[in-house]
């Protein structure tokens, strides 16, 4: 009996307000399993694992609270204002998300192909596990005034959040494939439609 073949691996990124979670819930629904890095990164930092040791390490024991669990706003206030501070947090989490995004892709199983959410691709370099990048795009504006609804926050709030990502050129040029949601909901279900019908063509002819 032949090795059951690993699943196609698909990257799902974009920046901030693009849509990313519409996209990746529109494909789970269409039975794709989807792999988080937000979850993942989430359970990196839970006690007992070896990066929140590290993290209480590199930045102090200020990170964590009485009950031994991240203090996140203060990790989140130390790394938003401080490029070295957040290279210092992605050195020391992002490996380790990679890894175990790369277990969770291969324990999928019998599937076309699996779904990784990683908002941040851009800025982490493309993963060499991964077949194929669709990038999320909206205009700037359009992210600017969902970031102002959502959040509840002045524009330039959201554009200093913007502003932290890399730009959304560099972003495209990763891209394999691009859904574009400039637009409604329902115009998103169309373009994620016939989204999965081109990943499901990716899969197969590999």
């Amino acid at each position: 009996m032949s090795a059951t073949r690993r699943p196609y691996v698909v990257a799902v990124t974009g920046g901030v307000a693009s849509g990313k979670s519409a996209v990746t819930d529109a494909l789970a629904r269409h039975g794709v399993p989807i792999v988080d890095a937000d979850v993942v990164s989430r359970e990196l930092v839970e006690p007992g694992e070896p990066a929140l040791a590290e993290i209480a390490w590199a930045f102090g024991r200020g990170v964590i609270d009485d009950h031994g669990r991240l203090e996140r706003r203060v990790l989140r206030g130390i790394v938003f204002e401080d490029a070295a501070a957040r290279r210092k947090l992605e050195a020391i989490l992002h490996p380790r998300v990679a890894a175990r995004m790369h277990e969770r892709a291969l324990a999928a199983g019998d599937v076309p192909y699996v779904v990784l959410a990683i908002p941040l691709l851009a800025e982490v370099g493309r993963y060499d596990f991964i077949d194929c990048v669709v990038v999320v795009d909206a205009a700037d504006e359009v992210r600017i005034e969902r970031v102002m609804r959502r959040d509840r926050i002045g524009r330039e709030q959201a554009e200093a959040m913007l502003a932290a990502q890399v730009d959304r050129a560099t972003r495209l040029a990763l891209a394999d494939e691009i859904v574009r949601n400039d637009g409604t909901l329902e115009a998103l279900a169309v373009e994620v439609d016939a989204l999965h019908a081109r990943l499901l063509a990716r899969a197969a002819a590999r």
